[in-house]
Order: structure tokens, then sequence, then C-alpha cells
């Protein structure tokens, strides 16, 4: 089966010297690469450039990216109406910078344009706008996959993260969503349209999902 990953982080410049960007590691989704691939799946995984993970098996054709966009349009650039699964690992930015500002001697807040904005102005000001939402666009990209989303939460609790991932399924029209991060607790949820919640321990997880790729 051709299955496509997606791992690491993504990043969004502040300026041309300094990005924002996330905890995430790219380890869960380089595994999974690696284990679809000792499956005898055939595996593309996209990587985020800053990820600590870097073992990919040499039977896994690897592909880096960068910011949201950058990835956006590797997985766009990958579309196609035949079988294939896709796992959206990737933790991607919910936030980029839409501008900088230093605040003048009247509180009013002026725009900076540099290449490295100086730390000798003093406070900085960075006003974020949410990044295009990648997941929602995968059921176009991809109408006959069979597709995996991620949905980490931090501080809203088991209920809440069990309704974020229903919403998730809903919204996106995924097959499935994974659950974990400290609002989920200990292991992973794998939560799958009009089907009971499946609670995993770290060492099921990448077996049940390798189950998901055989359509």
């Amino acid at each position: 089966m051709r299955c496509l990953v997606t791992a690491g982080p993504t990043w969004e410049p502040i300026d041309g010297a300094r990005r924002i960007t996330n905890f995430s590691t790219g380890t869960l989704g380089g595994r999974l690469a690696n284990y679809l691939a000792a499956e005898g799946h055939e595996v593309t995984l996209l990587l985020g450039q800053t990820a600590i993970w870097n073992s990919p098996v040499a039977a896994v054709e690897v592909a880096p990216f960068s910011t949201t966009a950058s990835l956006s349009a590797l997985l766009e650039a990958r579309a196609t109406n035949t079988s294939i699964a896709i796992f959206h690992a990737a933790a991607v930015s919910d936030f980029c910078v839409a501008g900088a500002f230093v605040k003048n001697p009247e509180g009013t807040l002026e725009p900076v344009r540099s290449g490295k904005h100086s730390t000798r102005a003093g406070n900085l000001w960075l006003e974020l706008q949410p990044t295009p939402k990648i997941i929602s666009h995968l059921r176009d990209w991809f109408p006959n996959g069979r597709i995996v989303g991620w949905k980490y939460e931090v501080d809203c609790g088991r209920p809440g993260i069990l309704a974020a991932g229903a919403s998730q399924l809903m919204q996106t029209r995924v097959d499935h969503c994974v659950l974990n991060g400290p609002a989920y607790g200990p292991g992973f949820g794998l939560l799958t349209a009009n089907l009971p919640l499946e609670h995993l321990r770290p060492e099921q997880l990448l077996p049940r999902l390798a189950k998901v790729a055989v359509i």
C-alpha cells in the first residue's frame, strides 16, 4: 500500500533570522514511517527540517518541509485519486507572524520592516494570525485515501479532547483521529466515526495504525 506520513514541526518566520515553532520532535511520525516500511508498504515521509528525529530506514523516501505553506504545497503536489493511506502526524504551527511592531514615545505601535529586528528598539510586539488548516484540504486532495489525523491537547481534559477529536472527524472528513497529550493522559486514543473510542498503550499504536493502511 502507498503510505504518506507527515512528521515534525513547521515553523514560521519572525524576520530573516528568527522563527516561531513548537515542541514536536518528529519521533512518532518517523517511527511510524519506518514501521510501515518494515511491513512492506511503499512509504513517503514528509519530515520537518527542524525535527530532532532523523533516522529513516533506507526504504522510506524522505522529503523535507519548513513552513506550513511548504508542507501544504508538498501534500497538494502528491494529490491523487488512487488508494493511499495518509498519516498526518506533523505538528503544524497554529499561527504565523502577520506583522512586527515597536511602540513609539506616544504609545502608538509602528510597523517594523527589517531583515533582522534590532533589540535596541526595546520590546517587540508581534501580530499572530491563524495558519490555514492543512487537514481540512486532505480529503479534497486524496478523495479515495484512508486519512488519519492527530489531535494533541494540553489542558481541556479527556472530555474536551474527545469532543475536539469528534469535531475533527466531522469537519475535516478524515477517517480516524489519534488523540494524545496531557489532556488525554497516558497512551493514545483512536477515534473512528460511529465506533467506540479505542484506547491504545504506546506499544500498541504503530501496529494498530499499520492495520489502517490495509485498504
